[in-house]
């Protein structure tokens, strides 16, 4: 192991510096300069060159890590079983052509980007095909890599298929700007219909095999309208089935297991509203099934005779309720479930014959099955079991309503995702499939029982205690000299789960230590941890983060020059205010389309994330406090002389979340104020540019591993060094 080291030819060249223009923002008496608000406008052709000459200046300062990325590229392809099949699914269909049945899966195959949807009959339901080898009757129903053909990106959106089982509707971006182009294909003859509608947010719903349902987004990518879509019609002729005029709301639908029902879900980051149309009855109207009342959540999942709820009215954590099929009100809800501290309920998947929960108990993911008698009403239940400490576990389930067992996946840091057959009335569980990891040329085969995965608490300054997920080789030794990387988000009430990674291996092989903190303003530990980290509580998140630093160093798995923080996204701004911050609790700091403008997205209402962002992050535009609330931790906003970690800012063009001029300010502005600093002590300050991509990077899974491979390259010569 050698110390961290930097690219010499750097002394020999100057990075790029933007130009300074006169551009002022003024609100609530508060009079900002933003000179480097010029680089918004992607069609100047001078953004671009300005982008181009950031893209050169990162592969100049990279050059000596191209034989680390080719070594951790090839790692994570050798590991990897590239021609490989998923676990079939079976499921009937019903149409005026008579019923079927099908094995549904996917195929990938090696040297190919992406995969191939396939389907096959099935004869019986209890005997799926075998995974190894060809499957009699196949049909590859869809091959992205055909429809991908001659674009640099490409992206599924919807991929569906009609009850009766002979028609595909399906959506593709080739832009990453997550505006889709619906198709519908007659799967007899394996061509596309004349239908083809351009502009369509993701996913799309049937009813029957006569009508799709698709929504649309408005110039701030929200999605507000739903339409519908009778087959061979023209696009232009569609109906518009409802308008979402609250710019907090966005607007979708789907078809309900047992595709009798249509549902419509309207929802914000604090209040959601739900109708229903029988499918049936396609150009019918929909009905609500309790008005939306702020701060209010619920969702609905048909249940063959009744409706089953999970809402947070009057309980923090939700709680599981049923209504009748006709319900229009709150007033209607009965208790199933009742709310319990500490148990946050996520949501419901309705069987015949039982009801599986999904939830988060202490810190981790868990399901909770519940059988119904032959009246179907829900009865007490028990959780699903697993034995090790850390874990995620999620359903599927089943497409079919009338099942005997579901589909459940199951991971750990240690354990490779694993799909299992859960049968509802024994309980039993029956491992279908365990992704392969097949042994590395330098490491050998994969050896769960030299790894370690613990959890680990951290005191934040307020007292809170923060869950940390770490994983590390058992021979790691805990006295400050291995490298770490820390990983956080703390957004959205989304949670973070210990989930295996096949390239964070080759972390884990050079002896870093790979921790993930829970910090507040996730969903790991109920809805009170996910509202102690937003609008006036955010800080929380930040010094939670930081927090998790300082346990690392003090329990003995790292020190701060061996310390690498990443985060994207949300967690990009998190990495910002770190950066900004904490500088000396980090070596290094990786921060993949990062939210670091936060002030000037969220004050601009013609923006994505900004309206129907306010009950996350609060509304600077017409609030005082939470104007100087968020430009004290907005990292742009606080740029400062001083020395910072080595910093990598990911981003791709077309990303319609965070725009790739937010890092692109971020990195000017650093640039400008603490260049010389960055300079002196060979901490570089980069940002790498995806021409074309959106907001999940490149596509097509080589691309995307040499996109890993490059910027975890990145992080090892910084915490590792060269021979990493």
């Amino acid at each position: 192991m050698t110390s961290p080291s930097t690219d010499d030819t750097a002394d020999q060249q100057r990075p790029p510096v933007a130009d300074r223009r006169p551009f002022v923002r003024e609100h609530h008496g508060d009079v900002a300069d933003d000179p480097y608000e010029w680089l918004r406008d992607k069609d100047d052709p001078q953004v671009i060159a300005h982008l181009e000459a950031e893209n050169a200046w990162t592969s100049a300062l990279t050059e000596h890590l191209e034989p680390l990325v080719e070594t951790l590229f090839g790692e994570l392809k050798d590991r990897t079983q590239e021609t490989d099949l998923s676990v079939p699914v079976y499921a009937r269909h019903h149409g005026p052509e008579g019923d079927s049945a099908w094995w549904y899966y996917t195929r990938t195959e090696e040297g190919a980007e992406y995969a191939r949807y396939c389907r096959a009959p099935a004869t019986d339901r209890s005997a799926p095909p075998s995974l190894d080898g060809s499957i009699e009757g196949e049909t590859v129903y869809l091959d992205a890599n055909v429809e991908a053909a001659g674009h640099e990106f490409f992206d599924l959106g919807a991929l569906s298929v009609s009850p009766g089982g002979h028609l595909l509707a399906y959506s593709t971006d080739v832009t990453g700007a997550e505006r889709y182009t619906l198709r519908i294909r007659d799967l007899r003859t394996g061509e596309d219909l004349p239908d083809t509608i351009a502009d369509v947010a993701h996913g799309a719903a049937w009813a029957g095999d006569t009508h799709v349902f698709y929504s649309r987004c408005d110039e701030a990518w929200r999605p507000y309208v739903v339409l519908r879509h009778r087959l061979d019609t023209p696009g232009d002729d569609d109906t518009v089935v409802l308008t979402e005029p609250d710019e907090r709301f966005w607007l979708g639908v789907d078809t309900s297991r047992d595709e009798r029902w249509l549902v419509f879900g309207s929802g914000s980051k604090l209040t959601s509203e739900y109708r229903l149309l029988a499918t049936d009855d396609p150009e019918g109207t929909p009905r609500v099934v309790a008005p939306r009342r702020q701060g209010v959540e619920y969702s609905v999942e048909p249940a063959g005779d009744r409706l089953l709820v999970v809402h947070n009215d009057g309980a923090e954590d939700f709680a599981l309720a049923q209504a009748p099929l006709d319900a229009t009100s709150h007033t209607q809800w009965e208790t199933v479930l009742a709310a319990q501290s500490g148990v946050r309920l996520l949501e419901v998947d309705a069987y015949d014959s039982h009801v599986v929960v999904s939830l988060r108990r202490d810190g981790l993911s868990g399901l909770h099955v519940m059988p119904r008698d032959a009246s179907g009403d829900v009865l007490p239940g028990s959780d699903v079991g697993f034995a090790e400490p850390l874990f995620t576990v999620g359903s599927p389930g089943s497409p079919e309503y009338d099942t005997p067992s579901i589909r459940i996946d199951y991971t750990s840091m240690l354990t490779p995702p694993s799909v299992y057959d859960y049968d509802l009335r024994s309980g039993r569980l029956s491992l279908l499939k365990q992704t392969a990891v097949l042994p590395s040329a330098a490491q050998g085969p994969y050896d769960p029982d030299a790894y370690v995965q613990e959890r680990a608490w951290a005191t934040a300054p307020d007292g809170a205690r923060v869950p940390l997920s770490i994983v590390r080789r058992a021979d790691v030794p805990l006295d400050g000299s291995a490298p770490a990387l820390l990983y956080g988000y703390g957004s959205y009430e989304i949670s973070m789960d210990p989930t295996f990674s096949i390239s964070r291996l080759s972390f884990l092989d050079r002896g870093v230590v790979y921790a993930i903190a829970h910090v507040r303003g996730g969903g790991e530990l109920g809805r009170h941890w996910y509202d102690e980290g937003k609008v006036l509580a955010k800080w929380n998140t930040f010094t939670d983060f930081a927090a998790c630093a300082d346990h690392l160093v003090q329990a003995g798995y790292t020190s701060p020059d061996r310390l690498a923080a990443r985060g994207g996204s949300a967690g990009g701004l998190l990495m910002g205010v770190v950066a900004n911050t904490w500088p000396e609790k980090f070596r290094a700091v990786h921060a993949q389309v990062p939210f670091v403008d936060a002030l000037t997205t969220i004050l601009d209402p013609d923006l994505p994330l900004t309206v129907t962002e306010w009950e996350e992050w609060g509304d600077p535009l017409h609030d005082p406090e939470v104007y100087r609330y968020m430009k004290s931790y907005t990292p742009y906003e606080n740029v400062t002389d001083q020395d910072y970690p080595s910093i990598l800012a990911t981003t791709s063009l077309n990303d319609t979340r965070v725009y790739y001029v937010e890092p692109a300010k971020w990195v000017a502005a650093l640039r400008a104020t603490a260049g010389a600093r960055a300079a002196a002590a060979r901490r570089p300050v980069l940002l790498k540019t995806e021409m074309v991509a959106g907001h999940g990077g490149v596509s097509g899974r080589y691309a995307s591993w040499r996109e890993v491979a490059f910027a975890n390259a990145w992080l090892l010569d910084q915490i590792v060094g060269r021979t990493g």
